[in-house]
């Protein structure tokens, strides 16, 4: 069974913010799958279903960013899950341009608090992962004030485009090929 994990911040102050594009992203899949993400459970808010075929988890926890790990690992330990080939993580990423994807199979947190703390509870960085860019931080802004921020109307609406090609990779991912949705999706979106 796979666990698909969209990192993010609860909370109506948080909604559509550049550090909730994890949320973003599973609310994405949850729509196009058909997969009612209501249940509170494991400190997160859960639906189940079937992505491509398999059985599937999709968690938004509701932890705050910074323990998302917590969450996560009552996750893995409640349904049995193999971590290093069945958990997905969907995080934000201000290394890369606004609206790239990078997935990765493993590897550090890159500064990321939340997959920091994930790493911390598993106890090791070899799970799959969505990088969901969300541009670099301005010259002179607060680290926290820009990933809390809010995207202008031009970038929302290329987010919600990467939320859809997230949400095709992570099918892609879960038929077991995520060397061919790293090849396919982690171009830059000027490159194809």
């Amino acid at each position: 069974m796979y666990i698909i994990v969209g990192l993010g911040n609860p909370g109506r102050d948080y909604t559509n913010t550049r550090h909730n594009i994890g949320f973003d992203v599973i609310d994405k899949l949850a729509e196009q799958e058909n997969i009612s993400v209501l249940e509170k459970k494991h400190k997160a808010i859960i639906g189940k279903g079937y992505v491509a075929g398999q059985k599937c988890i999709l968690a938004k926890p509701q932890t705050f960013m910074n323990l998302s790990g917590e969450s996560v690992r009552e996750l893995i330990d409640y349904y049995k899950a193999d971590e290093k080939e069945e958990l997905i993580v969907i995080s934000d990423d201000i290394s890369l341009d606004v609206g790239q994807l990078r997935i990765r199979k493993k590897g550090s947190a890159g500064g990321h608090n939340g997959l920091k703390n994930i790493i911390s509870h598993l106890g090791h960085d070899t799970f799959m992962r969505v990088k969901m860019g969300v541009g670099e931080k301005p010259k002179g802004y607060d680290l926290a004030d820009y990933v809390l921020g809010h995207f202008s109307a031009k970038e929302r609406a290329v987010m919600d485009e990467a939320a859809g090609r997230a949400a095709d990779a992570i099918r892609m991912m879960i038929t077991g090929d995520a060397d061919a949705a790293m090849n396919e999706y982690n171009r830059k979106v000027s490159d194809k």
